[in-house]
């Protein structure tokens, strides 16, 4: 029922925004591979975890709209066990505990009137800003079924496969989570130009995932781009657009690389954020979720809870 309530809400759930960027660059964390799980193995990181996430349940619950809790799980991949020191057994535990932790914030704040999902997330088994290696279906689903059915198991609401740079590797993901049958979205992250890393545009890839997979996800995200870099593309119009669900901008307009080798946080505006994500509502029927993503926090997500008003559709 939780699903269900959630697509059919009359108001847009909030989620959270740039974890990692806000634990590296607000809390001082050095995180290995950019992993906020690895924060779980302490109290002082779980108490920090905490905090952060509940800033942003304070916000839904001021605004009267439901949460996507995130499990810090983006960078818990098998494909990172080796980088982050761990064999493929711990990190899939890792996976459990995040689920685990997730779940009691959940237990101690969920109200009739804050409904909160718990969201699993998945990340590339690359960087997340180029594709290095563009993944076959099948090595995808090789790579990401592991973590997929074990944040199943742990009691996922559903997952969310996030900053995705090519359509080879969602199919995978997608088909992983239909083995298990939980619901799933794939968040696709844009370049400056509104394309994929890999040059594809957000509509072909939409067809090409769709077409693969019975249109297997719950809905498209996208995430980890400003909205001028993308504004124009959803503009433009077309049928592939009401599959869009959710969106969580970075507060930047800089680009990838320039991100890659900013040595310091860049916040933007979160009151222009929040207007500019206003905006993309008129291009957008189906919007279930609005977050931050890079470099927005609390407040960003404050002012997108003030400035956004939808409906979605029914």
């Amino acid at each position: 029922m939780r699903i269900h309530d959630f697509i059919h809400a009359e108001r847009f759930f909030l989620s959270d925004g740039g974890l990692e960027t806000y634990l590296i660059f607000d809390k001082g964390y050095n995180l290995p591979c950019f992993s906020a799980a690895v924060l779980l193995s302490s109290e002082e990181g779980q108490q920090d975890l905490t905090e952060y996430y509940e800033r942003f349940l304070d916000i839904a619950r001021q605004s009267g709209r439901g949460f996507v809790l995130d499990a810090p799980t983006w960078r818990a991949g098998v494909a990172w066990a080796g980088p982050l020191g761990q064999s493929v057994s711990e990190v899939l535990q890792t996976n459990e505990r995040a689920v685990h932790f997730v779940s009691q914030i959940r237990e101690r704040h969920e109200t009739d009137a804050l409904p909160i999902l718990v969201n699993g997330l998945v990340g590339p088994s690359g960087d997340a800003y180029a594709p290095d290696e563009m993944l076959s279906y099948q090595d995808a689903f090789l790579i990401h079924a592991p973590q997929i059915h074990a944040l199943g198991r742990a009691g996922v609401d559903m997952i969310s496969a996030m900053t995705l740079t090519h359509a080879g590797e969602a199919v995978g993901m997608v088909r992983a989570a239909a083995e298990i049958d939980i619901p799933i979205v794939i968040a696709f992250t844009l370049e400056t130009d509104g394309r994929l890393p890999s040059g594809q545009s957000l509509a072909d890839a939409i067809g090409e995932v769709d077409e693969a997979t019975n249109s297997g996800p719950l809905y498209y995200m996208i995430n980890c781009a400003h909205p001028d870099h993308f504004r124009d593309v959803l503009e433009s119009g077309g049928a592939w657009t009401s599959r869009i669900g959710g969106i969580r901008s970075n507060a930047s307009r800089m680009s990838h690389a320039e991100l890659d080798e900013a040595e310091t946080l860049d916040d933007g505006d979160p009151g222009e954020l929040g207007r500019l994500n206003a905006e993309l509502m008129r291009f957008l029927p189906n919007v279930r979720v609005v977050g931050g993503c890079c470099g927005t926090d609390h407040r960003h997500v404050g002012c997108i809870a003030i400035n956004e008003r939808c409906r979605p559709a029914a």
